[in-house]
């Protein structure tokens, strides 16, 4: 039995949020729109990631934070934890992953 099954059978994971990487990314690694399980945004993203591994060093540097090229939003506002990815997710929420824009 797998450890993300149990812990679905067991409660210790109830959000299922959807998690969107925007055109712009998809363009560098493929990595299509899915609902994983997380009660977090870290949750949410080791998920995907499991399933796109590529996704993981594009979207989040070696010490596991938010890379400065990348923003990332959850249900329309900016994550807040870009450390830690510690923001609380439910089961209607959406997350949105982006190249950040910059320039002058």
């Amino acid at each position: 039995m797998s450890r993300l099954f149990l812990s679905l059978l067991l409660g210790l994971v109830k959000a299922m949020p959807k998690v969107v990487f925007t055109s712009a990314l998809q363009r560098h690694v493929a990595c299509p729109d899915s609902t994983v399980p997380g009660n977090n945004v870290r949750q949410a993203l080791e998920n995907v990631f499991r399933a796109r591994p590529k996704a993981r060093s594009y979207v989040l540097d070696d010490d596991g934070s938010v890379r400065h090229h990348v923003a990332v939003f959850v249900d329309g506002a900016a994550l807040v934890d870009r450390r830690e990815l510690s923001d609380e997710v439910n089961e209607s929420s959406e997350i949105y992953v982006m190249q950040a824009l910059s320039g002058g």
